[in-house]
């Protein structure tokens, strides 16, 4: 059974404390009045094309205005010097698994590590993913709540890492891809809707109502089986219509969207009916389902970067169990042209990478694919700011940087627009007014 989200949170500030120790500091409050000057501004949500010269003037974390131009600093303002390098909104992963991470010998890691290993490599991660300029990710589904503590230690200043929306645990059938016990001797787990398994239109409530209650700001569901489960089938559908339904109407009453995980096009298709925002993955999808996600305004998460990662350490003997393999190596190649399809379609894009499938840190890695999909380096880079805080209901404070706006901004040597793998190489990142990279270099917390 999960712990308090207390314990969690001490265990998380721990972790910090650990790297105070080691000569790490807080980062200081954002001095109140900022100006960055950017060399070329690229903000989708602003303008169809670069802008050279700007100026952003922030004050209390959130820009006022973008000028044309390089300003003179009022006084007593900070001065952020950009002016060779191209600006952009600080990126928004839409799927992540900050409490996680994937690698040979992962699957014993739920019988050796403690929750205290959990929230310690959590804090880690966070901290990873945000230097490489994701400032904002939506991660869905987490361990014993500890993606809950995390997100409260990142808003309290205790932990570096992106402002967090968070599932806690997924909702999964009973045997399928989220049940913990699946593919292990029953004996040894006992999931319970607490655990996020459900049967049936009532448990489904109960468990969706669960997660909500322990700090969900999203619920996910697996509409079909995956790749990373021991003992699913990676493609078939799982819950029913009537099930779905009640999630969501359950989700919607709390003001919460539902992200389906889905691989299979039946799935998929039965969890857009059933009124989910997202679909993550969708490598089998069909022109029927793209059809329904284009009508009903349903963004594909595509993740191509887990399927081509995956697909790659399952070559290597004994990455994975036999039937995670197996999955992999059938499904992994598929997602470049799944996504390729999609696009053609005109189904709406949101930036997603499942990272924790693959190691933190690489997350920037997507972009370079969905350009090899076929998807134009603009449209990918509004992937992964317009759309992607249209997805997580936030446009009104992410994505851009409009006045307004959080102050989250990031920077590359270079014209990504040119050559996306820039993106891999982010030098500059400020979150709300805070910088925490500068100059390719971790500023000290």
């Amino acid at each position: 059974m999960s712990q308090p989200i207390r314990h969690f949170s001490l265990l998380v500030r721990a972790a910090v404390g650990l790297l105070i120790g080691s000569g790490v500091a807080h980062a200081a409050e954002p001095t109140s009045s900022i100006v960055v000057h950017c060399g070329t501004l690229i903000d989708p949500a602003a303008s169809a094309q670069p802008l050279s010269e700007r100026s952003i003037v922030i004050e209390q974390g959130r820009v006022v205005r973008v000028d044309t131009g390089f300003i003179s600093a009022p006084a007593g303002a900070q001065t952020v010097d950009l002016r060779k390098a191209t600006c952009l909104p600080g990126f928004i992963d839409s799927h992540t698994h900050l409490t996680m991470e994937f690698g040979k010998g992962a699957y014993l890691s739920k019988f050796v590590d403690t929750d205290g290993d959990i929230a310690y490599k959590a804090a880690r991660n966070a901290k990873v993913v945000l230097m490489t300029g994701f400032t904002t990710v939506r991660d869905l589904g987490g361990q014993h709540l500890v993606d809950v503590a995390l997100k409260n230690a990142i808003e309290r200043g205790d932990v570096p890492g992106p402002r967090m929306l968070v599932a806690t645990n997924l909702l999964s059938i009973s045997g399928g891809h989220g049940d913990p016990s699946a593919g292990y001797r029953e004996e040894l787990f006992h999931p319970t809707e607490a655990d996020g398994v459900v049967d049936g239109v009532d448990s489904a409530i109960r468990g969706t109502r669960i997660a909500i209650k322990r700090g969900a700001d999203v619920i996910k569901v697996t509409a079909t089986g995956g790749v990373m489960s021991v003992a699913d089938h990676g493609s078939g559908p799982q819950f029913t219509s009537p099930e779905l339904q009640a999630i969501v109407e359950t989700a919607k009453s709390h003001g919460l969207k539902v992200a389906a995980h889905a691989h299979g096009d039946e799935g998929a298709y039965v969890a857009v009916a059933a009124g989910v925002s997202s679909v993550e993955h969708g490598t089998y999808l069909t022109p029927k389902t793209y059809a329904l996600m284009k009508k009903n305004h349903v963004y594909l998460v595509p993740t191509v970067i887990a399927g081509a990662s995956v697909a790659e350490a399952a070559k290597t003997p004994g990455f994975f169990p036999p039937s995670v393999q197996a999955k992999a190596l059938e499904i992994g190649p598929l997602m470049v042209a799944a996504l390729n399809r999609a696009w053609k379609a005109g189904v709406p894009i949101a930036f997603g990478t499942d990272s924790g499938v693959y190691p933190h840190g690489r997350n920037a890695r997507e972009f370079g694919y969905m350009v090899e999909a076929g998807v134009p380096p603009f449209e990918v880079i509004r992937a992964a700011t317009q759309n992607a805080a249209d997805l997580l209901d936030r446009s009104k404070d992410i994505g851009t940087l409009q006045p307004g706006h959080f102050a989250d901004i990031v920077a590359v040597q270079g014209d990504p627009l040119t050559d996306i793998r820039l993106l891999e190489q982010i030098t500059f990142v400020m979150k709300q007014g805070r910088t925490y990279k500068a100059d390719g270099n971790a500023v000290a917390f």
